[in-house]
């Protein structure tokens, strides 16, 4: 990515020559003395714009829509670096969407190729399952013969992907991650950690992931049971609201300490000796948007547009 790219101005105390050219900043040796240069540099800023301009030649501007939205990589880059037109003049590549198992959709035409997902699924498998078809503009992240990827922690390749390339089927089109709240959680989980991130909205929990740290890097993996089988919130020890960077759109809606980690007291019917309020206003008739049988966060799989009243006549 486009990120580690720094200026050198001094190489060290005893040979202070700058370098010529841009290093990455991962792979260069600290030296006494050494003088680098971020942001504070326009041939760090410029090359930055170059990377994330050449990742977005095909990448679609489909944000509105995506589930990464709110927590993509590309997305904060290209906010940073990106311009607001292109200069791609051609046609882009567009692939059809492949479902690698149940739980996992592959959408190719996000895919950047950073091969994070081939690298996860080889330390954590057996043998290798997927991997990168095909060469130059035609390359492409698939399975094998149409194989799935039927691994018990084949999931994780989910977090690790830094776009909206690999989505969670069971969460998609259900909700979006500024309106939940991220609570840590765990359970006495005999395959894995059980150490896991909660996205609830109230009662409901929508979607589980495994924990990373400030630098977006997956703590501990977990399984496929925890992550797609375990979405009551009374299969959890809910520790507390997760730490979320402040710059996240996350963070709008994420509270410290111990708000939101217990019901509040009802009002109503404390006062009124244990009495239930009626309803005044039932809001799916009002809004005839949502079907009032259907529980969006207990669906397994993708909301459809069936899961919704139509307003046509």
């Amino acid at each position: 990515m486009a990120a580690p790219l720094v200026e050198v101005s001094k190489g060290s105390e005893k040979d202070p020559r700058p370098m010529p050219k841009l290093v990455a900043s991962c792979r260069t040796t600290v030296m006494d003395g050494m003088e680098v240069k971020n942001i504070t540099s326009d041939r760090v800023m410029d090359a930055r714009s170059g990377v994330v301009e050449f990742l977005l030649i095909n990448h679609p501007l489909d944000c509105p829509v995506c589930d990464q939205a709110g927590e993509c990589h590309l997305q904060d880059l290209s906010y940073e670096h990106g311009k607001a037109g292109t200069r791609y003049e051609f046609q882009r590549r567009t692939f059809k969407k492949h479902d690698l198992g149940d739980k996992i959709q592959l959408h190719m035409t996000r895919c950047i190729l950073c091969y994070r997902c081939v690298f996860t699924a080889d330390q954590l498998t057996g043998k290798r399952e997927h991997g990168v078809l095909d060469r130059g503009d035609h390359a492409e992240i698939a399975t094998y013969i149409e194989k799935n990827l039927s691994n018990e922690f084949i999931g994780n390749v989910i977090d690790v992907c830094p776009v909206g390339a690999l989505t969670d089927k069971t969460f998609r089109f259900k909700n979006r991650v500024w309106f939940l709240k991220p609570m840590d959680a765990h359970r006495d989980c005999p395959t894995c950690s059980g150490k896991v991130t909660l996205w609830n909205r109230g009662d409901e929990v929508f979607r589980v992931t495994a924990r990373k740290d400030q630098w977006g890097e997956v703590e501990d993996w977990i399984c496929n049971t925890c992550r797609f089988d375990k979405k009551q919130t009374s299969d959890w020890v809910i520790e507390g609201p997760r730490l979320i960077d402040r710059h996240s759109v996350i963070s709008q809606g994420h509270y410290a300490g111990k708000v939101g980690t217990h019901k509040p007291t009802e009002t109503f019917e404390a006062v009124h000796a244990g009495r239930q309020p009626k309803l005044l206003m039932d809001i799916h008739s009002v809004s005839e948007v949502n079907k009032p049988e259907i529980t969006l966060s207990k669906l397994d799989r993708p909301a459809h547009s069936t899961d919704f009243t139509s307003n046509k006549d």
